[in-house]
């Protein structure tokens, strides 16, 4: 696995630990999926940490290397439910 520059600033930014991304991406669902994304393919994942917080997390899709892209925890009003996104 792989976190990038962006990531880690959003991880910062968010307050977000490794183990946290770690615990949230063990169990985590894809809730989104982009695989004509123009960076190449990726998907959104849903995961919770132990202690309930719910986490979003960007990643790379077939690459050998997990690459996280980014990680944020959902919040309204884009997200009024941590899987469901506000309809535009």
């Amino acid at each position: 696995m792989r976190v990038t520059v962006h990531a880690h600033q959003e991880m910062v930014e968010e307050d977000v630990t490794m183990d946290e991304l770690l615990q949230a991406a063990t169990a985590a669902s894809i809730i989104e999926d982009y695989p004509n994304h123009r960076r190449g393919p990726c998907c959104l994942l849903h995961g919770v940490t132990r202690n309930g917080r719910h986490l979003h997390i960007v990643c790379t899709t077939p690459l050998e290397t997990l690459v996280i892209i980014t990680v944020y925890e959902p919040r309204p009003p884009k997200w009024p439910e941590p899987t469901v996104r506000r309809k535009q």
